[in-house]
């Protein structure tokens, strides 16, 4: 039935998005792995550095084996994969599984000059390449770091979150690392993870993270006339009834949600409070969202 309510022009429309979706994954995607295996080639396999997660395990496993890391970045996903199609579907996997083949044999071919001997300058630029590539690598719909996939896994099992997991995990990973490598390099290593997880963080959510604003106000009309028209912002209007006190007698009220960037907070605070310094205000962050009067993140 979905299929016969379609007309030509939306089946074309709908093949049109898709096919742009496809390209701009396979661009990210292939941006990530370049910019990973710069990070590795470039900087950290010259001088045994480390990260975390099941990047950090090959890395780990590459000082302390003789296997070459294009064969151990394989076989240390391979069950992060294989999670991934358990958990999210057969894209995911295929699209993973592309990927992290195709950093494989960039760190098995390509030949990079040592770009610096400072440490500290390998640790902080090794981490920011190797997030860049993990960070568009997921923008695209793939992973060549599966420890978050585990990391959901274990959260449906325990009553760890994902993040508590993936804390845990790199502790003890380093804790490895300072036992069998040595203290210095788990150090350096683990302001390389730092610098990557930041560097993920800041292409996944954007300097801008978006903010959901829920106002309770007597006002509620001319605060939401203020940010529709004059900041350009969407604002959604629900009916609610007060729950103590007189307002509870006042059954025709509005609550009022909009998403704004952490940027626009302070504007958005600033006009409320010039209509009613008493409205009751909650702030709390999103992680993305789609479509609406929203101010667009680079990279969406």
């Amino acid at each position: 039935m979905a299929k016969g309510i379609l007309k030509v022009t939306d089946k074309n429309w709908v093949q049109q998005v898709t096919t742009w979706r496809q390209i701009k994954d396979v661009i990210f995607i292939g941006i990530g792995v370049i910019m990973a295996s710069i990070g590795l080639k470039g900087f950290l396999l010259p001088n045994g550095f480390f990260d975390g997660g099941a990047m950090g395990v090959s890395l780990l496993l590459e000082i302390l084996t003789p296997l070459d890391l294009s064969y151990l970045i394989i076989l240390v996903n391979i069950p992060f994969i294989y999670l991934g199609y358990k958990q999210l579907n057969l894209r995911f996997a295929l699209k993973s599984t592309l990927a992290i083949f195709a950093l494989a044999l960039l760190v098995h071919y390509i030949k990079l000059p040592t770009i610096t001997a400072d440490k500290l300058l390998i640790a902080v630029f090794g981490g920011f390449f190797l997030g860049s590539g993990i960070g568009f690598a997921i923008r695209g719909g793939a992973v060549i770091d599966g420890t978050e996939v585990l990391a959901i896994q274990v959260s449906r099992k325990s009553s760890l979150t994902v993040g508590d997991f993936i804390t845990v995990f790199n502790v003890c990973l380093f804790l490895v690392a300072a036992l069998m490598v040595n203290l210095e390099t788990a150090m350096y290593s683990m302001l390389t993870y730092f610098s990557a997880s930041r560097t993920v963080d800041f292409l996944i959510n954007g300097v801008e993270e978006y903010i959901g604003v829920m106002i309770i106000s007597d006002f509620s009309d001319d605060i939401k006339t203020k940010i529709t028209y004059d900041l350009g912002r969407g604002v959604t209007a629900f009916k609610a009834d007060g729950g103590f006190g007189e307002k509870a007698k006042n059954p025709d009220r509005n609550v009022l949600f909009c998403v704004v960037t952490r940027l626009e907070v302070t504007r958005v605070l600033t006009e409320i409070d010039k209509i009613d310094p008493k409205a009751f205000v909650i702030q709390y962050p999103i992680k993305d969202t789609k479509g609406g009067m929203i101010k667009k993140r680079p990279l969406h």
